[in-house]
């Protein structure tokens, strides 16, 4: 059956509870990490994460627009991919190697989950095709995300990709504005744009 993508509504979290607990981060995290100050952020309460995200529905719900895409394969939740404008996410805000770049206004792309059984099928790519899509359907002009740069061959723990690869942001017309890193220790992280 064909792949189907929706915006997170309140009668679809059950659906996105489903995937998050197949395991992995998504099971605590729940998508908040990026809402929240680093500080506020904890992963050892599940239910605060929950609460996190469920507030962000019934907010943008409210303004019109959901915080995230939900992707279906026979009416099962396979997939998600987390976007809004970037001041949504609190975090950005405070984050070295994520501050802004500029004072454009933008909307970020911060995660994305695939199902374990789902991977290497193109979830991924379709729920970016469909970020881009519904950014620009709700007024968005540019989107901005945080991707992970691989080299060459090279493969990291899925766990480390929840930001999308670069390759898959570049292969959709996104290009690098920024590389940062923490210290000198760290990956180096790529700042993404696609005028939309």
């Amino acid at each position: 059956m064909a792949l189907r993508i929706e915006p997170l509504t309140p009668d679809r979290l059950p659906h996105l509870a489903a995937l998050f607990a197949q395991g992995g981060d998504p099971r605590w995290c729940w998508c908040s990490s990026f809402r929240l100050r680093n500080q506020d952020f904890t992963n050892v309460d599940i239910a605060a994460n929950r609460a996190v995200l469920e507030a962000a529905v019934v907010h943008d719900a409210a303004e019109g627009r959901s915080p995230g895409l939900v992707a279906y394969r026979d009416d099962v939740a396979i997939g998600w991919v987390s976007l809004a404008p970037r001041a949504d996410f609190v975090r950005l805000a405070h984050s070295r190697v994520l501050a802004p770049v500029d004072d454009t206004p933008v909307w970020s792309i911060v995660c994305f989950v695939v199902g374990r059984r789902s991977r290497g099928h193109g979830v991924a790519t379709a729920l970016l095709e469909a970020a881009i899509a519904y950014a620009r359907e709700h007024g968005a002009t540019t989107l901005e995300a945080y991707p992970v740069e691989l080299a060459p061959g090279e493969r990291i723990a899925s766990a480390n990709t929840y930001m999308g690869t670069l390759a898959m942001f570049e292969r959709a017309g996104f290009e690098v504005v920024a590389r940062r890193q923490a210290n000198a220790t760290t990956r180096v992280r790529p700042v993404v744009r696609r005028a939309i």
